[in-house]
């Protein structure tokens, strides 16, 4: 564009000559020489214009000249006050911020993202993967467990499994429980009729034995023990049942309102945390967890599907929940919002502090370059807009002279 206005300015020279020369043959020709003569000081006039920002023109040293270079410090302050009062003032970030939906961008963000190719699910898997090789796996392993310990101790339990127990109760999904307990004490009892034959002849005296009496008690103890648990199981309404459902109602209510079963289902907490085989369960659970996740997020980074595309499909539907959910979109947006304007309050000043040192810091010849750059075609074309401007207004004074 430098080229273009400075060929211009040449033509219009050219032009000029020629009109000069030619003028004296017809009055028309004068026309194009004040068309001329005065595109070329339009020219020269808005080429001084424009080289005097950033440089001194043709070396001199004339006042007012190389603008940009000799006033860049007061610049940067300007440009930093600019950014301060503009963008980085709470009022400011929280009025820009009010009508963005951030939630819902980020959720088409994630959920656009096609299984296989995104590239934030394979980020966050390598993330995974190199965290949790290159931390020290004692000392990792220790802080995790610790951490669980930590919370399983903190753990109401009672009050927990009281509330699941009542849920249950109140859902008729307990049933299926009676029902499978009734059952397995019906294959216990078979399992084991030769013991219970056995303890019924231990038990029979001399004379019973004599008679044979025990045996035909045992078989009367165990047909009616058997039809027991088939009628309890059959019968709905069976009074077995019915005491097996009060009695863990009755244990739910304990469980939950009760301090002397709070306090016994902690000392059975504690003596199973205590017990070495709790500290082994836990190392296991710890080896496997690390060990599964680790080979899932490496196996995905090796060309299969895995680790990469199961997080991939979270975030996805994250991003569907985040589109789709008023509720979330609120949170997050509201969250995201006091974010911002928290960064602008507590670090605003640094920031705008950032931007005027670092502009200060660059050579003269680094900011003129910069700025030239980022709007030099449109300096090139005030060049030529002066040079055809100041042309036309030529014309037209040489045309009120000549009708003059």
């Amino acid at each position: 564009m430098r080229f273009i206005a400075a060929a211009l300015l040449l033509l219009m020279a050219a032009l000029f000559l020629a009109a000069r020369q030619l003028e004296v043959h017809h009055a028309g020709w004068g026309f194009l020489r004040a068309f001329a003569e005065a595109a070329m000081v339009g020219g020269l006039a808005d080429w001084f214009a424009v080289t005097a920002l950033f440089r001194r023109p043709l070396g001199l040293p004339i006042p007012h000249t190389a603008i940009i270079p000799e006033n860049k410090d007061r610049i940067a302050d300007s440009m930093a006050s600019f950014l301060k009062a503009n963008f980085l003032t709470p009022p400011v970030v929280a009025r820009r911020l009010r009508g963005l939906n951030a939630a819902n961008a980020a959720g088409q963000y994630l959920a656009n993202s096609r299984p296989g190719e995104s590239r934030l699910g394979a980020g966050a898997a390598s993330l995974i993967a190199d965290v949790l090789e290159s931390l020290d796996q004692e000392k990792l392993g220790g802080l995790a467990k610790a951490a669980l310990r930590t919370r399983i101790e903190r753990l109401a339990l009672a009050p927990l499994l009281g509330n699941l127990l009542q849920a249950m109760i109140a859902e008729g999904r307990h049933m299926p429980l009676i029902e499978a307990l009734i059952r397995r004490s019906a294959e216990a009892l078979e399992a084991n009729e030769d013991l219970v034959r056995r303890i019924i002849y231990d038990k029979a005296n001399t004379i019973v034995r004599w008679t044979g009496l025990d045996g035909r008690l045992a078989n009367g103890i165990l047909d009616g023990l058997y039809k027991l648990l088939a009628e309890t199981v059959v019968i709905e309404d069976h009074p077995l049942r019915r005491k097996i459902e009060e009695s863990l109602e009755a244990l739910a209510e304990a469980l939950v309102n009760d301090p002397a079963m709070h306090r016994r289902v902690e000392a059975m907490k504690r003596d199973v945390m205590a017990n070495p085989a709790f500290a082994a369960w836990l190392d296991g659970l710890w080896e496997r967890g690390r060990a599964q996740l680790l080979g899932a997020v490496r196996h995905s980074g090796s060309g299969h599907s895995g680790g990469s595309d199961r997080i991939g499909a979270s975030l996805a539907e994250l991003g569907r929940a985040l589109q789709h959910d008023a509720r979330l979109q609120l949170l997050v947006n509201r969250f995201a919002r006091r974010t911002v304007v928290g960064i602008a309050t507590r670090y605003g000043e640094e920031i705008v502090r950032l931007v005027s040192e670092t502009v200060r810091r660059w050579d003269a010849r680094t900011v003129t370059d910069r700025i030239e750059g980022a709007v030099g075609r449109d300096l090139q074309f005030i060049r030529i807009n002066g040079t055809l401007v100041g042309g036309l207004v030529g014309v037209a004074i040489h045309a009120v002279d000549v009708a003059l």
